[in-house]
Formats: C-alpha cells, sequence, structure tokens
C-alpha cells in the first residue's frame, strides 16, 4: 500500500524484577486464575497493578509465561492466562515476604548481575536463614 506507514511507539525493552514479583503475586492471590479458565487482563490497571504502564505489564506476562512460570498465550497485545504454574508459586513462596526480597534485590545488586533462577536461590537463602533463626531447627 503506497504511502501507508506503520506507526510503532518505541518503549524500552527491560525486565523489571519488582514487576515480575509483582504479577506473579498478583496472578497467585486472584481466584479467576484458577486454572479452570483462561483470562486475558485489561483496563488502565491490568491485574490491579497501577505504578506500571499496561505495555509493561503485558511484555512482562509474556516473558513469564516464555519461563514457565505463567501458562498461557502471548502473541497478542495483551497476553491471555490461565495460571501459575508449580515454578511460578514457587518464586512467590521465595520472594513474598517485603524484607526477603528487599535483601535478595540488594544482594542481586551487589553482585551486579542476576538471573531468574539466581534470585530465587539467593531468596531461598535469606528465607532458609530466617526460619533457622525463629524455629531454632538448623536446614
Amino acid at each position: 500500500m503506497q504511502g501507508a506507514f506503520l506507526v510503532r511507539r518505541v518503549q524500552a525493552v527491560t525486565r523489571d524484577m519488582d514487576l515480575v514479583r509483582e504479577v506473579l503475586i498478583a496472578i497467585e492471590q486472584d481466584p479467576a486464575f484458577d486454572g479452570l479458565c483462561q483470562m486475558q487482563p485489561d483496563g488502565p490497571n491490568p491485574l490491579g497493578i497501577s505504578d506500571f504502564s499496561f505495555a509493561q505489564v503485558a511484555y512482562h506476562l509474556a516473558l513469564l509465561i516464555d519461563a514457565g512460570m505463567v501458562v498461557g498465550k502471548s502473541g497478542m497485545r495483551m497476553p491471555i492466562i490461565t495460571r501459575l504454574t508449580w515454578q511460578g508459586h514457587e518464586f512467590c513462596d521465595t520472594v513474598r515476604d517485603p524484607a526477603i526480597w528487599a535483601k535478595t534485590k540488594k544482594g542481586a545488586s551487589a553482585a551486579g548481575g542476576f538471573t531468574i533462577d539466581l534470585l530465587k536461590d539467593l531468596a531461598k537463602g535469606f528465607l532458609k536463614t530466617q526460619i533457622e533463626e525463629r524455629t531454632g531447627v538448623k536446614l
């Protein structure tokens, strides 16, 4: 088609681990994502997340589907999601506590780099220490 232009907004495509955590916890807490049906979050604050744009939430949902933490389908403006996977629940369990999450982010920042698996392992280490301190049981 002559004279037609494709206009596309350009936005930095970066992974934000705070948003990853927030998205996973939001899905886990919403009974609509019980695995029985497919849902497509919509509205100005998808999943009740207001500190990030629609595009950022959509991009991170697609990443979480790719990472095997969320069951869903990407490839559209907002991915369709069904539920968390076992891995998604495991990640939530390790980073749910805000104090553990803060220590995990600080440790990853000090190291200068991380992967989601390393973040999870670091959070597990902090969680293990917290359990040992609170129960007196050495794990």
